[in-house]
């Protein structure tokens, strides 16, 4: 395979950045290198080929050569337009896996890049937010045929998987990685929590302290945000739909409303629901001046950009990610890297010890399907738990951290509902 002529990259004279990244990278996943040097042993993607969406940067790039270390011959796309980093895909195609991808292609390059991922006719894929599905589902079934099965990184992906499942047409197994412990306990909370703010920080320049942050949505992301916008100094609000999470919200230290309301107090807006208009039209028009608006959701569509565009008089961009509306009565409100993922538009994403984890769950789920998907059934599923507690003991190993173990005696007391 020669993956310079089978790819589209923007410069392949970029890739000696982009080999410095992966390295850098490499060296803070202890996690993954261990399961690297399991599959260079068992070469459990011999033959076989592996089509990657996720967000195109570092801590992928090496998730994608661990999958090639186990057998795979690998492709990968992105799966936002601007998480996208061109020296990764070019250091990515140095190091033999095919690649298409580019930051801000337009929206048919984007569409573009996804089918030529699976014209590749994968036996295995992971996806972010389900896009390679979806196409494989609708106008490409095609190609369905030599799929085996995969595995998802996000909430988003995960409920356009169960709409399928429901409605019967999910046509081979996906395993469910967002939802397993390692990842949401640490990734969504910890990973999101931090990345938000870097991206968040990073573009604006300006301080969080003192000022009244806004988070829709109190799921493990919400929390994490949330959490770090109160270290860093700021009043916090809530807005959620689901009761059980908003009392935990209150409980947790935070004020709870409804958004109508917390928009005309929020200085800093994240929303984090994976849902769409999130912020709309009645919320701009009762907003602060100087509001700065972001997403951390998967789609661009938790802020509504119809809306704002239609209410504003003017708009230009006045620092690189920030976009400036004039509202018709010359209150001004900002919108950071186009309302899509701010961590990874506007940032490097979740550090890479917490992606550690999250990708050794994506590797080793992979390697499950694989092993696996003639008994599985064409369902959406759970990380098996020993896998979950596999990854979680290798974290451990690595930070040279101990536990203790159950007694024969513990065990039988445990187990047994005799005094």
């Amino acid at each position: 395979m020669n993956t310079v002529s089978e790819s589209i990259v923007k410069d392949m004279s970029l890739a000696h950045n982009g080999h410095l990244k992966i390295d850098w990278v490499k060296e803070h996943m202890p996690v993954l290198n261990r399961i690297r040097e399991r599959f260079e042993k068992e070469q459990p993607f011999a033959g076989l080929k592996v089509a990657i969406s996720l967000h195109l940067e570092a801590k992928t790039a090496y998730l994608a050569k661990v999958v090639q270390a186990g057998g795979a011959e690998v492709t990968i796309t992105g799966s936002n337009p601007l998480s996208t980093q061109d020296d990764i895909c070019a250091a990515l195609v140095e190091d033999g896996i095919r690649v298409f991808a580019k930051y801000n292609p337009d929206p048919a390059e984007y569409k573009e890049h996804l089918i030529k991922t699976l014209e590749t006719r994968p036996d295995l894929i992971i996806d972010d937010g389900g896009d390679l599905i979806t196409i494989l589902h609708s106008e490409r079934r095609d190609l369905l045929s030599q799929v085996r099965g995969g595995a998802e990184e996000t909430t988003t992906g995960i409920l356009r998987l169960k709409a399928l499942e429901k409605e019967g047409k999910l046509e081979f197994p996906m395993v469910a990685v967002n939802d397993a412990f390692c990842k949401y306990l640490f990734d969504n909370r910890y990973g999101t929590g931090q990345s938000v703010w870097d991206g968040i920080n990073r573009t604006t320049n300006l301080v969080v302290a003192g000022k009244t942050v806004v988070v829709a949505g109190y799921g493990w992301c919400g929390k994490g945000v949330a959490m770090r916008a109160k270290g860093l100094g700021a009043k916090v609000i809530v807005t959620e739909i689901d009761p059980i999470k908003a009392v935990e919200a209150y409980m947790d230290g935070f004020e709870v409303m409804p958004m109508l309301e917390a928009a005309k107090h929020g200085d800093y807006f994240v929303t984090v629901t994976g849902n769409r208009d999130i912020i709309s039209k009645e919320h701009f028009a009762v907003m602060k001046d100087g509001a700065i608006l972001s997403n951390a959701g998967h789609f661009d569509v938790e802020v509504n950009k119809v809306d704002l565009n239609a209410m504003s008089t003017s708009s230009r961009i006045v620092r690189k990610d920030i976009e400036e509306f004039v509202l018709a009565d010359g209150r001004k409100v900002y919108l950071l890297a186009e309302g899509r993922l701010v961590n990874l538009a506007a940032g490097d994403g979740h550090p890479a010890e917490i992606m550690d984890m999250t990708f050794a769950l994506q590797a080793v789920s992979l390697a499950y399907v694989n092993e696996q998907y003639k008994n599985i059934g064409k369902k959406v599923l759970n990380v098996p738990f020993e896998l979950d507690q596999m990854v979680a003991k290798y974290k451990l190993e690595a930070l040279n951290i101990g536990i203790d173990k159950l007694t024969d005696e513990q065990k039988s007391y445990l187990e047994s509902w005799v005094e």
